[in-house]
């Protein structure tokens, strides 16, 4: 695949963000995973390049194995393609993963605040929902990661921000942000896991540090609800650090 087609993996990079991995920890983790199941695999910082930047598109099996062993997500949900058959390497002449000098390195996002167009960094989200079991409305808080490919963006929520994991697929147009939203509510809570999902659209501030809308779901008995929903900008550089600073619960 040529530099000028190659499209970024913005989906694993966030999901990778999220569980506050860097390229080499995630290379590790899965070399250990394949350790555990008996399947070792020769997983390095250089391939989770290739993945991240959409030089590689089919990891083999053993690494899809252990990418969904470490992330506890199905293959299909982290932005690859289906993955290539045993024996196959990824550029499908056999043998084993390639690791090209030649691969792009993944970047760590811009380093000062979001630039016209382009909103990647780390944000507030915030939106609001009417319980009707409990008669009151309540306030949903996340830090969530943005990562924006052309006019896609990938929303993952850093996983200490809140017992109920949020992302988001969203399609930029002008100022107009539209998409959609899934939310798995915690284990322990009042809607004991249930899954959550819907629809949104937002306007993106002149500013570009703040994005307003709404959201758009089902209720338990099938009603269609809707809320305010709201992003505030907090950092554009998505390193290890910033990640970490952000890994808490919003006030």
């Amino acid at each position: 695949m040529t530099t000028e087609t190659r499209r970024a993996n913005a989906t694993l990079r966030a999901v990778r963000m999220g569980l506050l991995l860097s390229q080499d920890d995630l290379a590790r983790k899965l070399r250990e995973a394949g350790d555990k199941a008996g399947e070792p695999n020769g997983a390095s910082k250089r391939l989770v390049q290739r993945w991240e930047s959409g030089a590689s598109t089919n990891p083999r099996a053993v690494y899809a194995r252990a990418l969904e062993a470490v992330t506890g997500l199905p293959i299909q949900a982290l932005g690859f393609e289906m993955p290539v058959p045993e024996g196959v390497s990824e550029d499908g002449r056999g043998g084993h993963d390639l690791h090209s000098s030649s691969s792009s390195s993944a970047t760590t996002g811009p380093v000062t605040g979001p630039g016209r167009g382009n909103y990647s960094g780390i944000w507030l989200s915030r939106y609001e929902y009417f319980s009707s079991g409990r008669e009151n409305t309540y306030t949903g808080l996340h830090y969530v990661v943005l990562l924006q490919h052309g006019s896609r963006i990938t929303v993952r929520s850093l996983p200490g921000s809140s017992d109920s994991p949020l992302t988001m697929d969203l399609a930029v147009e002008g100022n107009v942000i539209t998409g959609t939203w899934k939310e798995q509510t915690a284990g322990e809570g009042y809607y004991q896991g249930a899954v959550y999902h819907g629809a949104i659209q937002l306007l993106v501030e002149p500013t570009g540090r703040r994005m307003t809308g709404k959201w758009v779901g089902f209720g338990k008995e099938f009603d269609v609800n809707t809320g305010p929903w709201e992003l505030v900008f907090k950092d554009a550089s998505t390193n290890k650090g910033s990640l970490e600073k952000y890994n808490i619960r919003p006030e």
